[in-house]
């Protein structure tokens, strides 16, 4: 079904040129693709490769190409096989994104894939697994402390790009030597992070649904402690900590919100002064913009909840030198008086009860009697 919607003066429809399979976080939703000089307008193509990796390649021979399209670019050396994923206009803002320069050389398309290519491509695809546990134990075998997370053949099969994970600087020369003669193709090596490495396995969250960094999240960004301590969270590794063992990326995403409430908040450092005695800050819900203060400094005592704006009208009142009766808004109430739950009811009622029973069978045992010897007469 094709939805319409008004645009200036004229009905058209919606665009489904533009979306895509929505696999992971690379993917865009061109919405300039249904113009009709949209493809004429650059020779720029934007092209996936497996996981996350993405290139730019120039359409120099001009072919009918679309997304979707599986296509063999230029490679050094030979050639890779990947998936079309944008044409048009929005490349050019896609390799801005991408800090690629304008004046920058970019590698040309050779063509739309053949049936070799995809054969010679599936080959490869089917070697990544098994290099991955090979490559594992000969890095061990060379005690380097690094981890290889995941390997990429190239679409032709002459090259193989090896992701690793470390906590320093590795030498990996010997390595590269040991995995040429293993694999004789030829030997790149990626460093990842460990958030990187999380958004390449995938998983859930504690949340529910799919983790960020697999589906939509494309620059990590530094997650900190203060983060936390702004949403006032409680600072247990366990449940501050992702996936990938580092502080979870979606704690920098209300931290601004939470900024922004608290500074509506009165200072921690400042306590309330009564005619009852003095207040210390306890504990603040931002949300709410409500504040707790205790008379202890060190321990939860007499709690009294209030307005963060009635605590600001008590500073100013304090700096002014005057003292209100209590903290409540309107002055001081009056305690609630204690229910007793024995007053409710009488505590003898059950008794009566029991009279009431006793009574009605006595008078059951004293009709049965008048009547018995007036029958005997009879008899």
């Amino acid at each position: 079904m094709e939805l319409e919607y008004k645009c200036g003066n004229c009905e058209r429809g919606l665009c489904a040129k533009g979306c895509g399979k929505g696999q992971c976080q690379l993917n865009v939703h061109d919405y300039l693709a249904d113009l009709p000089d949209n493809q004429e307008a650059t020779d720029l193509v934007e092209v996936q490769f497996k996981n996350t990796r993405k290139g730019y390649y120039r359409n120099d021979n001009h072919l009918n190409i679309n997304k979707g399209d599986i296509v063999a670019v230029e490679a050094s050396p030979g050639h890779d096989i990947g998936i079309v994923t944008m044409t048009g206009r929005l490349v050019s803002l896609q390799m801005k994104k991408a800090f690629i320069k304008p004046g920058e050389e970019l590698k040309r398309i050779y063509r739309i894939a053949r049936p070799a290519d995809m054969e010679k491509y599936n080959e490869a695809k089917a070697r990544e697994h098994d290099t991955m546990i090979r490559s594992r134990q000969a890095a061990k075998d060379l005690g380097l402390e690094m981890k290889i997370g995941d390997v990429e053949y190239q679409g032709d099969g002459n090259k193989a790009i090896f992701y690793y994970i470390a906590d320093g600087r590795v030498d990996f020369r010997e390595l590269i030597k040991v995995l040429a003669e293993l694999f004789h193709v030829r030997i790149e090596m990626k460093q990842i992070g460990v958030r990187q490495e999380a958004g390449r396995i995938g998983g859930f969250g504690p949340c529910g649904r799919e983790l960020c960094c697999a589906t939509w999240v494309r620059s990590f960004q530094s997650v900190g402690t203060a983060a936390a301590r702004f949403q006032d969270v409680s600072l247990n590794p366990q449940k501050l900590a992702g996936q990938c063992a580092k502080l979870k990326c979606c704690m920098n995403y209300e931290v601004d919100q939470y900024i922004e409430a608290g500074r509506r908040l009165p200072s921690r450092e400042i306590s309330l002064f009564t005619i009852d005695g003095e207040y210390f800050f306890f504990k603040a819900d931002i949300l709410s913009n409500m504040v707790t203060y205790s008379t202890d400094k060190r321990i939860a005592a007499n709690l009294v909840t209030i307005s963060a704006q009635r605590a600001l009208e008590v500073i100013e009142m304090n700096r002014r030198g005057e003292k209100p009766d209590t903290l409540e808004e309107g002055g001081r109430k009056a305690a609630p008086r204690p229910v007793d739950l024995a007053a409710q009811d009488d505590l003898h009622r059950f008794d009566k009860k029991k009279k009431k029973k006793k009574k009605h069978r006595n008078h059951n045992e004293g009709s049965q009697n008048t009547h018995t010897p007036a029958n005997e007469e009879q008899s």
